[in-house]
């Protein structure tokens, strides 16, 4: 017969074991959502992972100016809470919520916290690419069509979104650009300009250049990742004022339709032909973005002769691409020196 002295522990046990193994964990549990407008709410998401069987029973605000909504009863392996403030207050605000859950007796606390300002107004809509604090309107610049000798201009528009003062600029300039920074010093909530000149005459081949460079917020700053722009040129071949019976290139299609299907590649062919009465010379061939493999039969092509483009496109490769994924061409056709093939990728 089973000692009852040893039986009565080992239940207690047996009923402490599902609740040790349940776990919440907050991955943050103070957001900064910094600055809004006077009566202008805004809203803090709180991520949270679970293991075991976890339920919420309860998030109670410590202010009836915050409303918060959250997944009442059990929860999958990852939910959301959302704390929204109703910005009636100007100044920094520090607004508590307490979570209560099976996995403790004591609530877990989550925190929000910003500023209300009187005079606000909110261009983040304006600038949808974040740099930390920073902002920018984009994060891919092309310079297109340029001849040799050309001073070409692009602009980017740029926000301190932050609290901090800023004096932002570009590393990693090539010998063709240079870029100018007005104001030179962003303070919150100023709005500026980044002008990047490309000095064409410094461009060593036709076709297509393509470099990265790289928002720094004050100087000392090092070089990062999730604040590469990317920057591209076509300089343009130059050609006679006028060429007797030139090249002219003829092709089945500018627009490759990519449909995978499910599958991780998918092969297209362009055909191209020389309905001029010159040798047509196709003496560059490049792509826009990575995830592309292209193979072309001849590069010279007599008046009637045809050859055919293969452009094979990595499905993974193409997911990560930032811009339009596109196919290069530089010929000696004077009415077509530069061929865009675009893909419109589907599946």
């Amino acid at each position: 017969m089973m000692n009852k002295k040893l039986l009565i522990p080992s239940l207690l046990l047996l009923t402490a074991l599902p609740v040790a193994a349940q776990k919440l964990t907050a991955e943050k549990t103070t957001v900064d959502v910094g600055r809004t407008g006077y009566e202008h709410p805004i809203t803090a998401v709180f991520e949270f992972k679970t293991k075991g069987k976890v339920r919420v029973e309860d998030v109670r605000p410590d202010c009836q100016c915050t409303k918060v909504e959250f997944p009442k009863g059990a929860v999958g392996d990852r939910f959301q809470i959302r704390m929204t403030y109703d910005a009636r207050q100007l100044g920094h605000f520090h607004q508590q919520a307490a979570v209560v859950t099976n996995v403790s007796s004591k609530p877990l606390y989550i925190t929000m916290k910003g500023v209300v300002l009187e005079h606000y107004v909110d261009l983040t809509g304006n600038y949808p690419v974040e740099m930390g604090e920073l902002r920018l309107d984009r994060n891919v610049i092309e310079f297109d069509d340029a001849n040799k000798g050309d001073q070409l201009e692009q602009v980017l528009h740029i926000y301190n979104n932050g609290t901090k003062v800023y004096r932002p600029y570009l590393m990693h300039l090539p010998s063709y650009l240079t870029a100018q920074v007005v104001p030179e010093v962003l303070r919150p909530d100023d709005e500026g300009t980044i002008t990047l000149r490309l000095n064409s005459s410094k461009l060593h081949d036709y076709g297509l250049t393509q470099t990265s460079v790289y928002l720094a917020g004050n100087p000392g700053d090092k070089v990062r990742s999730d604040r590469e722009v990317s920057v591209s040129a076509v300089l343009l071949p130059a050609f006679p004022a006028s060429q007797v019976n030139p090249a002219h290139i003829q092709l089945s299609s500018e627009t490759i339709n990519i449909d995978f299907e499910g599958k991780n590649k998918k092969t297209e062919v362009i055909d191209i032909v020389n309905t001029g009465q010159s040798v047509l010379k196709i003496s560059s061939l490049q792509m826009f973005t990575p995830g592309l493999k292209i193979s072309l039969g001849k590069r010279h092509l007599a008046p009637g002769e045809s050859t055919r483009l293969k452009v094979t496109a990595l499905r993974g490769n193409l997911q990560k691409v930032r811009s339009q994924p596109r196919v290069l061409m530089i010929t000696n056709d004077p009415k077509k020196p530069k061929v865009v093939l675009t893909l419109k990728v589907k599946g």
